[in-house]
């Protein structure tokens, strides 16, 4: 491409062997040249350089979308103008008024101004994704540790190599507008930008899926998304079509049980896994194969809300999951994951200990197959405009690295189509992948053309292979050059619309999740099937549901049944499972980097002795939040202490401890509802001994498992600490 900036003055001859037909026997080219060379008589198969363009031709200058220089910082895509200008950058001296005539008279339709401004406004939304609609994303870095060479040639798993990735995390069922912490399936997509193309790992956090076979997506949704009278409810699933559904279609049965479990309501994505659902097939650099499960662990933990949070965040501050994520990462508590692989034969049936391998709706217990860590990911940065990175992001799970390839996983295999088909209609065309957000960090030449949004300005004459006329280029890659892999899989049998005797199995997964589950964790998933069910208007439903969890566990369906008033059904015979401790997220310690603590004051309260406080909790990477009767700092001059919260604006759900350091006389009645709150959310207060009286007289359980009465501010992190590693205080 001719980088020039300025016109020729005139064309330049051709002269030498490859020149074109000359129309002078001085040599002068004869105009209308197709290239700038002659073609050779064959192919040409010698890799070369694209050819440069005519030098008649000039690209239009390297500019980003808003006018600045593309060379030097990203933040040179933002605009620069020191004035407000038009779209095409004529600098305007108002846009509070539109033309008219006279000063009380008709607007003019020459008012060119008025009529751009209210046409992209109009315009400035683009359709929203029919799942996964409401997003929350970062930037980030991959580091891998080569643990993955033996099975994998993708050179994104070199040892020490480092991989910018970009993360976004949603709900599944509602719009943009919904909230977050609604009970629901999170979506967990990577976007690896590697140096051989860009790899998408398009995942959740739940490692199952309600349907086997990509034909009944449409269906799923269809039951799950409001109603289509009303349009409600909005991003829940506790409704008719959904239960209808699931229990009538009892492939659903196992993601079911997943989203009624504490992984529906995930604290922060921060503490959420995530899954690659099916499976993948690997090859190393000998062309060895092997098939994989990708698994995210998050080094903070998996860690839930309870019921009650989840309904108080909703109403309290439905951005509660965007604003842990993105709060964590501006004060430098940046969430990390490992990437870890299950890796399994790649044998002739592709089962492994009677689990069928290409049924999405089962998952290898660890404990069969341990899940090998690979790399780790952090978390660094958000992004600068939601829309142009959060919304505009384009995934897809036929986005592969060298040496990652699809399986025959029906419902893999129909994502490969549908996430391709979706990205044409959501972002207008073809040329998403030209996006900045979406752009590859590889070099490319992939001879598409034209289409909507086409921001590249191709140079050459022949974007088909095979061709001569630009020299042959671009040219195929050979074995040393990195090149994606077909990996060769015999296939046999008719073509038939039936599914293998495995994808039968609909219950045995289920019920060894649920059985696998502390006592706690079962209470809180037969308390949300009761919640889901009882808001379903027909009997019947309720009824069905009770029979379906009969067949996953009489213990499970009884205790629906009494909740909702109904008859336990008949016991039935089932089969012995092999629970997998894995699956609980209750009974181990984890971190407590990135934790917010309370730290609750009044006005009389001692600053200095609240500062320092704080600053021990800064120290051992949580976030203390000073909350105050009202916003003024607490002390004066250099040793004032900031108020991040009042009573009458903070509620429990914000915080994973509290620090009861000071309370007035007579407290308000928001500090009751406080500590009622967090003492029924199974979280830690720790009550300096001055404050107890003040405190039982508003509620406080002295008696409850998570009380600390501590003598002074100095001596409650110690214990604190200790409390939050297991995030909650479980006997409670």
């Amino acid at each position: 491409m001719n980088d020039s900036n300025t016109f020729p003055e005139s064309s330049e001859t051709r002269t030498g062997s490859t020149a074109p037909r000359r129309a002078t026997p001085s040599g002068q080219a004869l105009p209308g040249a197709p290239a700038p060379e002659e073609p050779e008589m064959n192919e040409p198969t010698e890799p070369r350089p694209p050819l440069p363009s005519d030098p008649d031709q000039a690209a239009p200058a390297a500019r980003t979308a808003t006018g600045n220089p593309a060379e030097g910082d990203p933040a040179d895509r933002a605009q620069k103008s020191s004035y407000l200008t038009t779209a095409q950058g004529g600098r305007l001296t108002t846009t509070d008024h539109s033309l008219r005539a006279g000063d009380r008279g008709p607007i003019l339709l020459q008012d060119h101004h008025l009529r751009e401004k209210i046409t992209h406004f109009d315009h400035e939304r683009v359709p929203e994704r029919v799942v996964h609609a409401r997003g929350a994303a970062a930037h980030g870095v991959f580091r891998a540790n080569g643990a993955a060479k033996t099975i994998c040639r993708a050179g994104v798993f070199d040892e020490g190599k480092e991989t910018e990735v970009f993360v976004r995390f949603s709900t599944v069922l509602g719009s943009r507008g919904s909230a977050d912490t609604v009970r629901d399936t999170r979506g967990f997509a990577v976007k690896f930008y590697t140096d051989e193309g860009t790899w998408d790992l398009v995942g959740n956090n739940i490692p199952v899926f309600f349907i086997q076979d990509a034909i009944k997506f449409p269906d799923i949704v269809h039951a799950a998304k409001p109603h289509p009278d009303r349009e409600i409810p909005q991003a829940q699933s506790a409704h008719d079509t959904f239960w209808d559904f699931v229990t009538l279609h009892t492939e659903a049965t196992a993601h079911t049980m997943w989203n009624m479990s504490d992984r529906g309501i995930p604290r922060s994505y921060r503490m959420m896994e995530g899954f690659g659902i099916h499976t993948f097939r690997v090859s190393n650099d000998k062309g060895e194969t092997s098939l994989v499960k990708f698994h995210w662990k998050p080094r903070l933990g998996v860690h839930s809300l309870v019921w009650e949070e989840a309904q108080i965040a909703n109403g309290m501050d439905p951005d509660f999951h965007r604003r842990d994520l993105a709060d964590a990462i501006e004060s430098g508590a940046y969430p990390e994951w490992d990437l870890g692989v299950q890796v399994l034969p790649d044998s002739k049936d592709e089962t492994f200990e009677g689990i069928d391998l290409l049924d999405p709706t089962k998952i290898v217990p660890e404990e069969l197959a341990p899940v090998q860590i690979i790399g780790t990911m952090k978390l660094t940065k958000n992004p600068t405009n939601y829309f142009a990175e959060t919304e505009q992001v384009a995934f897809h799970p036929g986005h592969l690295a060298p040496g990652i390839d699809v399986t025959a996983d029906p419902l893999l295999q129909g994502r490969l189509f549908s996430y391709l088909d979706t990205q044409i209609s959501r972002l207008g065309g073809p040329n998403f992948a030209q996006l900045p957000i979406n752009r590859p960090h590889a070099p490319v030449n992939d001879m598409h053309r034209d289409g909507m949004h086409q921001t590249a300005v191709h140079s050459g004459v022949a974007p088909y292979k095979p061709n001569s006329l630009d020299g042959g280029c671009p040219f195929f890659a050979g074995s040393d050059d990195a090149a994606l892999i077909d990996v060769p899989v015999h296939v046999e049998g008719q073509a038939t619309r039936e599914k293998p005797a495995s994808f039968e199995d609909h219950y045995s997964q289920p019920r060894m999740f649920y059985r696998s589950l502390s006592p706690v964790e079962q209470e809180h998933t037969a308390s949300a099937y009761a919640f889901e069910l009882a808001k379903c208007y027909e009997p019947v439903i309720r009824e069905r549901a009770v029979k379906v969890l009969g067949n996953v566990d009489q213990g499970l369906a009884e205790s629906v049944a009494a909740k909702l008033g109904l008859p336990a059904p008949d016991p039935v015979d089932l089969d012995p499972v092999t629970e997998s401790p894995a699956l609980s997220q209750v009974g181990r310690e984890w971190p407590t980097d990135g934790r917010q603590v309370a730290i609750l004051t009044c006005a009389e309260s001692d600053a200095a002795a609240v500062a320092s406080l704080a600053e021990q909790i800064f120290d051992v990477g949580m976030v203390p939040l000073v909350v105050a009767p009202t916003g003024q700092p607490l002390g004066k001059g250099d040793s004032a202490v900031a108020i991040a919260r009042t009573y009458f604006t903070a509620r429990s759900i914000e915080f994973d401890a509290a620090v009861l350091a000071d309370l007035p006389a007579e407290p308000e009645p928001a500090v009751g509802v406080m500590l009622g709150e967090l003492q029924r959310q199974g979280k830690v207060v720790a009550v300096v001994d001055s404050a107890v009286a003040a405190a039982e007289a508003v509620g406080l359980d002295r008696d409850y498992e998570g009380t600390l009465e501590v003598n002074g501010l100095s001596a409650v992190l110690p214990s604190l600490l200790n409390e939050l590693a297991h995030h909650r205080v479980w006997a409670k």
